[in-house]
């Protein structure tokens, strides 16, 4: 019944279900209120696997962030039961009810997105002791234009295409609904497959044959609620002169117009979230740096993994999986080169075949590693590769790096010492310690010829504890103290150099002979 759980940073909130009229209606709890939100569904969603995407998860989590916030999955789509018909509008407003009741919510905002806005309307004038305040967002009381009969029976068979394309590489969804987003391949593959999570093409023919003769603008002056209508300025699949007309027949109703050609509202300008919660609560709390400026991330492999965002190392719950993690190691080690999708998959699933499973999984570990590190992947159909202009590693700025007191600090160990078994890790480890070695080496060399013995101690010293067998950084650390008059020292030195070649069964000369 209605408890709820506070939203972790790598959770996602349970999917429970609500009994309505012949069919079950998954929904989700989460957040905390005052106040508290009941999302009406858009067109065909999947609650639970919209989670996936980084950029869907942002805009869920915000949502958490300031109230109580239930979602559901209308009857035949989604997590709901897919076998039942789908419903009609005055169906609808009834499976409403039975989520608020399931989830013992006597009165809260009703936020009515895209084609769920008509629903969200006819639900407060049926049952207005239950409505604190409407939102539309990129709606109104109807989602497309008024069309003839002869006109609506050329537009259903464009919608018949449509569907038919629906969850397929060809699907039209993306092009029109997130123009913004649609050059990245990433996106477009995630989005093809959440579309056959959220209905078949059937279903989704049917729902898009009630949207197209939903209008409830006759029952606008009955709305007696505070009404706040957002919609994007350049909306291509709801115009924003539906928005414009709600606002204008809703006695005080507030219209928000924000620039942007997005109807999804995780793509493009998410300014909108601001008046959002400002409509709700009174306020907007601080947020965190805004994608125009990303928090510096950077990754540490070299003698520990690690990763920190604006100088906060990520937790390790944050990851949700192994897979994750191994899947940003091995980006990191490929140094900015694409690498081949294959070669992720025998990575992470070694004894899977199935290339169409194995994509769909891919997407979801890549889903993470972009929300650890706000982003900071480039990925198409082919293959996936860390974005360098994004994200800082310790790798490249060893390599990149020609001070030998800057070499010596970043290199903190073995490249990733705890993946031994992995056949991509030796070549890069080797390289980085010999590259790390010899930088060390000659820094110290040139500050011991260049009259800076002291530089040249430390950094012969550094050498040691990255090797304590390297006989000729013992050799010229004993020597460079004696140069200095330091005697005692350097007697310490030749002594842990005895040490260490004993290890070796190698005899050194008594101290002064060597």
């Amino acid at each position: 019944m209605g408890t709820r759980e506070d939203l972790g940073t790598a959770d996602v909130p349970p999917i429970r279900f609500a009994q309505a009229r012949g069919a079950r209606l998954a929904y989700q709890d989460y957040g905390s209120g005052p106040p508290t939100i009941v999302a009406v569904p858009p067109l065909a969603q999947n609650i639970e696997v919209a989670w996936e995407w980084p950029a869907t998860r942002a805009m869920l989590e915000r949502f958490g962030s300031f109230g109580r916030w239930i979602q559901f999955d209308k009857r035949g789509t989604g997590a709901s039961d897919r076998r039942s018909r789908v419903p009609g509008i005055d169906e609808r407003v009834d499976d409403m009810r039975a989520v608020m009741d399931a989830a013992e919510v006597d009165r809260a905002y009703i936020y009515g997105a895209s084609e769920g806005g008509p629903m969200a309307l006819l639900f407060a004038v049926t049952y207005p002791e239950r409505v604190e305040g409407i939102i539309l967002h990129g709606s109104g009381a109807r989602t497309v234009e008024r069309f003839t009969p002869e006109e609506l029976k050329v537009v259903l068979e464009r919608q018949r295409v449509a569907a038919s394309l629906w969850g397929t590489p060809d699907s039209l969804v993306v092009p029109r609904f997130a123009p913004s987003l649609v050059d990245d391949a990433e996106f477009r593959a995630w989005h093809e497959r959440y579309e056959r999570t959220a209905a078949d093409q059937d279903s989704l023919f049917e729902l898009l044959e009630v949207s197209l003769t939903t209008d409830v603008s006759e029952v606008l002056g009955e709305i007696a609620v505070p009404t706040l209508v957002l919609h994007a300025s350049r909306d291509q699949a709801v115009p924003v002169a539906c928005g414009r007309e709600a606002a204008a027949g809703i006695t005080g109703a507030v219209l928000v117009e924000y620039d942007s050609g997005d109807h999804f509202g995780y793509a493009g300008n998410q300014s909108w979230l601001d008046d959002l919660e400002r409509f709700v609560t009174g306020t907007v709390a601080p947020q965190a740096p805004a994608a125009g400026s990303r928090p510096g991330v950077a990754v540490t492999t070299l003698g520990r993994f690690g990763v920190t965002v604006a100088g906060d190392d990520v937790p390790a719950s944050a990851w949700g999986s192994r897979r994750a993690r191994q899947l940003c190691k091995r980006l990191v080690a490929a140094r900015g080169w694409p690498v081949p999708r294959d070669q992720l998959y025998d990575l992470l699933w070694p004894d899977e075949t199935d290339t169409a499973k194995l994509s769909a999984r891919l997407s979801v570990q890549l889903s993470t590693v972009r929300r650890v590190l706000r982003g900071g992947v480039t990925a198409t159909r082919e293959s996936v590769a860390l974005d360098l202009e994004e994200v800082t590693t310790d790798v490249e700025q060893l390599f990149s790096s020609d001070d030998p007191t800057s070499v010596a600090s970043i290199y903190g160990g073995p490249f990733l010492p705890d993946d031994n078994d992995e056949s991509w890790v030796p070549e890069l480890r080797s390289a980085a310690h010999t590259h790390a070695v010899e930088a060390i080496r000659a820094g110290a060399e040139d500050a011991r010829t260049g009259g800076r013995p002291s530089d040249s101690i430390d950094l012969l010293r550094r050498l040691l504890t990255l090797d304590r067998y390297d006989d000729l950084a013992h050799v010229a650390l004993v020597d460079t103290l004696r140069l200095t008059g330091d005697i005692g020292a350097a007697r310490q030195a030749h002594e842990a150099r005895v040490d260490a070649m004993a290890d070796l069964d190698i005899e050194v000369p008594p101290f002064g002979e060597s």
